[in-house]
């Protein structure tokens, strides 16, 4: 039986209040999905990450300037609900070990695998009245549709209208999507780089005929 016939017979004050809690419920239903897959495949990652990280740590704790001081930066993000919390990652310039490091917060519930990117306090003053909003309402994201698409080196894509985009139409299906995306990119970017040092290492002569000169 469709929502629309069990609607009829009743007032549109109970229509409206019927429609509203099957809203709220499938809201509720989302959200716990979506806090159960941060859960478990942000368990994951992180236990296979650990290995990586732990030796990155330890590397950069036998570096200068980590040596002498902490391996991690801390700076304060707000959070779902308007909440600052305190954001650590490793100090390395490997995008992928910063991103890991992170895992415990999305275990912990600071930070979902999927969402609008973390926003300092001072960031998040500038917002507008809707902005702030809706904001409030999600968790920032280990990763996101902003991160994804500035990683595509795509000048015209606005981070703040990219996580409005996200906050707008986000879902199971969509965070799958920016989550292998976010894997696909980096995974490119080596590959890449792994192909033009090895053109780097073949110079003319290799290809030379035995006997050729240059006078020739």
């Amino acid at each position: 039986m469709t929502r629309a016939v069990r609607a009829v017979g009743r007032s549109p004050r109970a229509a409206a209040a019927i429609a509203s809690a099957e809203r709220v419920t499938g809201a509720l239903a989302a959200v716990t999905l979506k806090r159960s897959l941060d859960i478990a495949l942000g368990s994951v990652l992180l236990l296979l990450a650990s290995p990586a990280l732990t030796l990155a740590a330890l590397t950069l704790s036998l570096r200068p300037p980590c040596g002498r001081g902490d391996v991690l930066t801390r700076e304060t993000r707000v959070g779902l609900g308007g909440h600052p919390f305190e954001l650590r990652s490793l100090r390395t310039r490997r995008l992928g070990l910063g991103a890991l490091s992170r895992l415990p917060h999305v275990v912990r519930g600071e930070l979902s695998l999927v969402g609008p990117t973390p926003l300092t306090p001072d960031e998040t003053a500038l917002l507008g009245p809707a902005a702030g909003h809706w904001r409030q309402n999600l968790r920032p994201g280990l990763t996101g549709l902003a991160q994804v698409r500035a990683r595509s080196g795509m000048p015209w894509d606005e981070p703040a209208l990219l996580d409005a985009h996200y906050a707008e139409h986000h879902g199971t299906g969509l965070d799958l999507a920016i989550l292998a995306q976010s894997v696909r990119i980096p995974l490119r970017a080596a590959v890449r780089r792994r192909r033009s040092r090895g053109k780097a290492h073949l110079s003319d002569t290799d290809h030379r005929l035995p006997g050729y000169s240059v006078a020739e």
